[in-house]
């Protein structure tokens, strides 16, 4: 099971990034959460800020591309075999900057890939 973090978490249970969250779980992954306010999503705490985390397989970003500068360095730093631009977060300067480091950048929705076994 790939270890994930989910970037732009929320407890509102009508956002996509809770449903992911949720999902992960259901399919056995690994998962960390950082949203803007701290928090539990089904036992799993939202960090705030960039917390130093060691294996993490999969970045989910449920933020979006206005937003995503901040957080360059520290993804790059987490060596992630893959990031997930979910619908909505797309970014060719980013996804550029994954190539360069050989990570994976997919342009795709989690809830998808996971309901169709493709995670």
């Amino acid at each position: 099971m790939r270890n994930t973090l989910v970037i732009g978490a929320s407890e509102n249970p009508e956002r996509y990034s809770y449903l992911a969250v949720n999902r992960l779980l259901k399919f056995n992954h690994e998962v960390k959460a950082i949203g803007l306010k701290s928090g539990v999503i089904s036992g799993v705490n939202i960090d705030t800020g960039m917390p130093t985390y060691e294996g993490i397989d999969t970045i989910t970003l449920y933020i979006n591309p206005q937003r995503q500068p901040a957080y360059y360095d520290y993804i790059l730093s987490l060596h992630p075999k893959r990031v997930i631009f979910n619908p909505g977060t797309e970014n060719p300067e980013l996804e550029a900057l994954l190539r360069k480091e050989n990570i994976e950048a997919v342009e795709a929705c989690t809830l998808v890939l996971l309901s169709t076994g493709q995670y």
